[in-house]
């Protein structure tokens, strides 16, 4: 049976040193392999020309650099870039750049579908297949990265920010995570900050305990209802891990990275779900004693959810609730709806493993009959 190849892309620092103390090489030659992989995206062991050539052969005949295939992309008239990536497993996953006149956000995600079904999430409704690899994660940064570089040599559409708030429940895929998280912020890979790389998570309590230690990313709460009953409809592991309890997990870490930072709370925002006055005086309690910051996102509905947008009155009645209640608050604005650009609708029209979207489809047209 052949060994399985390794893939070096995933590969953090520490993993370097071992694997060259392991060959009888000097673990200084990490901070030079890492700099020809991830600075000049070279995907050959013969161009690195300052390492021996000894090496170079034992490199190649353990593994490779291997970018995942990029299938399609597609470019919105509001500058937003969608590609939909070829997952070693065969299915496909999503990464989506949303330019902004400050900054340039990457989402990026962390498995292929999501088993979590969250009633209101596009990829929810497709159902798990596997847990991306290190080298998957943080291959769609360095895929994003060659091409807006080459699109705009003056940086202009730069890639200051990266979340994980793409496909798929980062916490449920740890170590994977934690090494990509890990590359992302390393000088000799991405050297993205540690504010400005965010894992996001519905609410996997024991995993945000885990992080304590383990890293300084920055960290947001898909929270999207203010009280359990309501939180327990819409994102099913609350009943696992209600609110007090995740809350309590996100103090805990909360308290590692220092006074000035903070968590952030996501709440998308569906009419006449949780968008109500109620909805919000409840949240402005909820948080009363709890620093972070909240980003409201109005619903991007898609065939079948059953959900609608807010409008925008509903939206900014919730939003000046909350600024009265002394948070920071920002509502995320729509991008890339021509190219389907929120996460799990690309991957939805091109395959569904599970047939859910069919089976969303269905109900939701007999639900008009």
């Amino acid at each position: 049976m052949a060994s399985v190849r390794l893939n070096f892309l995933g590969f953090t620092q520490s993993q370097w040193e071992a694997l060259l103390i392991e060959l009888g090489e000097k673990p200084y030659r990490a901070p030079q392999i890492m700099k020809w992989i991830h600075h000049r995206y070279v995907d050959d062991f013969a161009e690195m020309s300052d390492i021996s050539k000894k090496l170079r052969l034992q490199l190649a005949e353990l593994g490779d650099i291997r970018e995942s295939e990029v299938i399609t992309e597609r470019v919105s008239q509001d500058g937003t870039r969608k590609w939909l990536i070829r997952a070693e497993s065969g299915s496909a996953i999503e990464t989506v750049f949303i330019p902004e006149d400050t900054r340039g956000t990457l989402c990026v995600s962390s498995q292929v579908g999501c088993a979590l079904d969250c009633s209101f999430c596009s990829t929810g409704k497709q159902g798990f297949n596997s847990d991306l690899t290190a080298a998957e994660i943080v291959g769609q940064l360095r895929i994003a990265r060659k091409v807006l570089e080459k699109a705009y040599p003056d940086r202009s559409r730069a890639i200051t920010n990266v979340v994980l708030m793409g496909m798929g429940e980062p916490l449920l895929n740890f170590d994977n995570v934690i090494a990509a998280v890990e590359l992302m912020m390393d000088d000799l890979a991405y050297g993205i900050s540690k504010r400005k790389v965010t894992i996001s998570t519905s609410g996997v309590v024991p995993a945000i305990y885990k992080l304590v230690g383990t890293t300084d990313a920055s960290l947001a709460i898909s929270l999207h209802a203010p009280n359990d009953e309501l939180r327990s409809q819409l994102v099913p592991i609350n009943r696992k891990y209600p609110i007090e309890e995740l809350l309590a997990a996100c103090r805990t870490y909360a308290a590692t990275l220092g006074e000035k930072r903070t968590i952030t709370i996501e709440y998308t925002l569906m009419d006449g779900v949780n968008e109500q006055p109620e909805h919000a005086e409840q949240l402005v309690a909820l948080l009363q004693d709890f620093p972070c910051k909240i980003n409201l996102i109005p619903f991007n509905p898609f065939p079948g959810s059953g959900y609608k947008r807010p409008s925008q009155i509903a939206v900014r009645a919730f939003q000046e609730r909350l600024l009265r209640g002394g948070y920071s608050v920002t509502v995320r604005t729509t991008r890339g709806q021509d190219i389907n650009a929120a996460c799990g609708q690309l991957v939805g029209e091109v395959e569904d493993k599970t047939r859910r979207q069919e089976t969303y489809r269905r109900i939701a047209a007999e639900a008009v009959v």
